[in-house]
């Protein structure tokens, strides 16, 4: 599959990193280092504009290494980029820890996943057929 992309950025078009990796990683592009302090959101913007195909999205998700060793995740992750999208795709960080985190240009800050979906036709009904679950949540499996 070939998605068309502009990069407004000075830094290198998203790539797999290994032979199996399942994700694209995304760059900071910043005119300035920007701090992130504990508990704090920024939207960081990447300088690429994509062009998603119908029938597809992409996924953008957290880096485990940003997480592990600073705290810094994806806040809405996975965000979702629609195909029909066509702005500049923004990570929205979260700094989880206790120290100031701080973004540079070329930084990799997250992975965009590129994933196909299904549209589903949603029918209206008085009853749902009743599962041996049934109404168990959250950590619910019937395991002790």
């Amino acid at each position: 599959m070939k998605i068309r992309i502009v990069n407004k950025s000075k830094n290198r078009l998203p790539a797999y990193e290994t032979a199996h990796s399942a994700g694209l990683d995304l760059r900071a592009m910043t005119d300035s280092a920007i701090v992130i302090r504990p508990m704090e959101r920024k939207l960081i913007g990447t300088g690429l504009y994509i062009e998603i195909p119908e029938g597809y999205e992409a996924q953008v998700r957290p880096r485990s290494g940003l997480a592990v060793r600073h705290g810094i995740t994806v806040l809405n992750s996975p965000g979702t980029i629609d195909a029909d999208y066509r702005g500049e795709i923004g990570i929205i960080l979260i700094n989880l820890s206790d120290s100031d985190f701080i973004v540079n240009n070329g930084d990799r800050i997250a992975q965009m996943v590129i994933a196909r979906h299904e549209k589903a036709e949603l029918v209206e009904t008085e009853e749902i057929n009743i599962t041996q679950r049934g109404e168990g949540g959250f950590g619910h499996s019937g395991k002790q």
